[in-house]
């Protein structure tokens, strides 16, 4: 989720789904006149500007527990902005409590903040992502679920903004490992301690016990159905039994029994193939071929940062995946590096001995969160995630083993994990017209995907490595971006953020897609004072699915889109369905969250399509359920004059009662994770790479930068004028100690 639309965005919207998979219908035209609309100034009437020390972040919890109290949304809602600044309503309070850079260990020197800072191992990371909050007791010494004024925050390094981590940018060409070596601990995950301070106001603990990084080094054990499979030896783990490290860490998901889980999304761009690797590897039709492509890497494509061109250690290496050796299996190269990557992992974040497990069962694809549905003892687990990239899926993975509440609180949370999500059922959604929808099982005697004529199955081990090329055998409906996923606490209802895709057209072509009724949009879009953008589903949208019967192992539900993402004052037939107005509208849903203290709905943007207008946002919303709303077709012309119409179903327009802007970043950011507190009373969110549009040609002219946060809120070395920006977390309060949004 590090982009969307911004300039210099990239495997977010690459489309490396080819398949012929067919939209629900092909059924929209694309014409629109530019944005006629009422824009609204710039502006902090109504809200709290973030001065010094002035931020806070939101937690998640998991389980089945309902909410016990109908909250009512009580806050002024935001106004847009363009400052370089947090704004969240009047009557709260939102401060920096960990950012890029911050020390980890008591040994290890304060952030300077000016390209000079080493030891990334033991500071926080970059690109502050989804994150998760876990209890601890007052003693600090055993977890509690319950604890709300102590605990570990688990976050996310997702990517970098590699200028401003050297004091003169990068170096383009061979990359020295001065740089790499700190590039690539800058990503990974990071535990660290948070507890009020004597003022009632969180502060992270340097020198906690619980502290620790884990990065694209750090050993790991590949665990479930993949476990030692030919696809995953190299020479690193000739077995198939271990790999190494995680990256592009972006969405997470809270277990039941009290890990946390975090899913590695854009992973394939780190790696590079040499033009000539289609040959080695047996031509276009081979296997490996055609699978490297479907993942995007095909032969000569470039690596992200160039890592592999440091040196010959193994560390560098390993980003080259071409086929070098001359072993049957791989195992004496990193030709099968890529397919250790793509899962959802799991990390108990209480035990630092404890294994952290890859856990193949769900799936390999560019992974969002995981969200786990409602809990029913004797049933199956449902875990929901997402694919996040132009046309490709959603799934679910339905466990073998039945939920027993005395898994809540397990001696040992790996083994737990072991239990739940290494044996199971692997589906993904294809949506109808009529608003009904199925889970279609992935699974190697499934007939279409044992005969599927662009890939010849082995086992079902291959099936879950290429769960993508599986989607495509069983004719999966392509999706616009399906981003962060999140379950409603009281309703089991499933919501799933889908950004936006500028490849959805009405009358596609090459590898664009289809409309049809879950993806109804293709428009275009100005800037001010721009010219008519590409047709495209610019803004994004909100779809929610309720399972047959409540069951999380169903394999049919129903469907309908919960919010479209859209400007307010844009045509209310074809663009902004949901009729949002100035204080509710959005672009590019991104994060997505629900609070189980109050049941309301977060809802975060990474955008580049509405920034002429404001920054990126959070938005604080109080859904309905599936089939509240009604019916739009939207009737457009193709270029030959014939008419086309496409029916979508669109959930209850929101009121100034139901959605409400609850906070607005800096510049040039995305916000993006959030969690809270068990008692609901502290949210943190996420502010990740704000200022990231910088060139190495002025990293020395701070009067270049587009953002100064949050050392301009009083954070950190620095100064409003002079400070490289920093991705950081907040914790956000309400100033009489209420639920937050309440």
């Amino acid at each position: 989720m590090t982009a969307s639309l911004r300039p210099g965005a990239d495997s977010h919207h690459e489309d490396s789904n080819t398949s012929n998979n067919p939209s629900i219908s092909s059924l929209i035209d694309t014409r629109l006149s530019r944005r006629g609309v009422l824009r609204m100034g710039v502006g902090t009437a109504g809200a709290a500007v973030m001065g010094s020390f002035a931020l806070t972040a939101c937690g998640g919890g998991g389980g089945d527990a309902a909410v016990a109290v109908d909250y009512k949304l009580g806050f002024t809602a935001v106004e847009k902005s363009l400052l370089d600044v947090v704004a969240v309503p009047s009557g709260y309070t939102a401060n920096v409590v960990y950012a890029l850079g911050d020390p980890l260990t008591s040994g290890t020197a304060a952030y300077k903040n000016d390209g000079t800072d080493t030891d990334f191992d033991n500071r926080a990371g970059d690109h502050h992502d989804g994150m998760e909050y876990f209890g601890l007791n007052a003693a600090g010494t055993a977890r509690d679920a319950n604890g709300s004024s102590r605990g570990l925050l688990v976050m996310n390094h997702e990517a970098i903004t590699d200028q401003f981590l050297h004091a003169a940018g990068t170096t383009s060409g061979t990359r020295p490992a001065s740089e790499t070596d700190k590039e690539i601990p800058a990503h990974g995950v990071s535990i660290v301690e948070v507890a009020k301070n004597a003022s009632g106001v969180f502060a992270y603990t340097q020198g906690s016990a619980y502290n620790r990084r884990i990065t694209p080094l750090t050993p790991v054990t590949l665990s479930g159905p993949v476990k030692g499979n030919a696809l995953v030896k190299t020479l690193y783990a000739p077995t198939g039994l271990t790999a190494r490290g995680t990256i592009n860490n972006c969405g997470t998901g809270y277990t039941p029994w009290g890990s946390f889980l975090t899913g590695e999304e854009n992973w394939a761009g780190y790696f590079t193939r040499v033009s000539g690797d289609d040959t080695a590897r047996g031509g276009a039709t081979a296997k490996s071929v055609v699978s490297l492509k479907r993942y995007g890497r095909a032969a000569g494509a470039t690596s992200r940062h160039g890592w592999e061109t440091t040196g010959s250690a193994d560390q560098y290496r390993r980003w080259n995946i071409s086929q070098t050796g001359v072993s049957s299996d791989g195992s004496d190269d990193y030709r099968n590096e890529l397919n250790t990557f793509g899962y959802i992992v799991e990390i108990d974040p209480y035990v630092k001995t404890a294994a952290i497990r890859k856990r193949t069962g769900l799936g390999r694809f560019a992974h969002e969160s995981a969200s786990f549905g409602k809990l029913t003892a004797g049933k199956p687990l449902a875990v929901y995630m997402g694919d996040d990239s132009q046309g490709e899926y959603m799934y679910k993975f339905v466990s073998t083993a039945l939920w027993a509440p005395a898994d809540a609180n397990p001696s040992d949370r790996i083994a737990t994990g072991d239990k739940y999500l290494d044996s199971g059922k692997l589906f993904v959604a294809k949506f109808a017209a009529d608003g009904s929808g199925s889970w279609i099982e992935l699974n190697i005697s499934n007939s279409t995907i044992a005969g599927y004529a662009t890939y010849a199955f082995a086992d079902q081990a291959d099936v879950l490595v290429n769960a993508r090329l599986a989607a495509d055998a069983v004719g999966a409906t392509k999706m616009d971006r399906p981003e962060w996923c999140a379950v409603h606490p009281t309703t089991g209802e499933i919501y799933y953020t889908l950004t936006n895709n500028s490849n959805r057209k009405l009358e596609p072509t090459g590898s664009q897609f289809g409309l049809d009724a879950a993806n109804p949009r293709s428009y275009q879009d100005a800037k001010i004072g721009g010219s008519l953008g590409a047709a495209g589903n610019i803004n994004g949208h909100i779809v929610r699915m309720a399972e047959a019967g409540g069951e999380s192992a169903a394999t049919s539900f129903t469907w309908d889109v919960y919010l479209f993402g859209a400007e307010a004052g844009a045509d209310l037939a074809k663009v902004n369905l949901s009729a949002l107005t100035a204080s509710q509208d959005f672009s590019s849903p991104d994060g997505l969250w629900f609070s189980r203290s109050s049941g309301f709905c977060f809802i975060q943007t990474d955008d580049g399509s509405y920034t002429d207008v404001t920054n990126c946002m959070m938005l604080i919303g109080k859904p309905g359920t599936v089939g509240d709303g009604t019916t739009a077709t939207l009737n457009y012309t193709k270029a030959d004059s014939s008419t086309v119409a496409v029916t979508t179903r669109v959930g209850a327009k929101p009121t100034v009662d139901t959605l409400r802007r609850f906070l607005v970043g800096p510049k040039d950011c995305e916000i993006t994770g959030c969690s809270e507190t068990p008692d609901g009373k502290t949210v943190f969110v996420n502010i990740q790479h704000p200022g990231e549009t910088i060139s190495k040609a002025n990293i020395g002219d701070p009067s270049k930068f587009l953002s100064h946060w949050p050392a301009n809120a009083g954070y950190g070395a620095g100064g409003t004028t002079t400070a490289r920006p920093r991705s950081a977390t907040v914790v956000i309060t309400k100033n009489d100690g209420g639920v937050i949004g309440t």
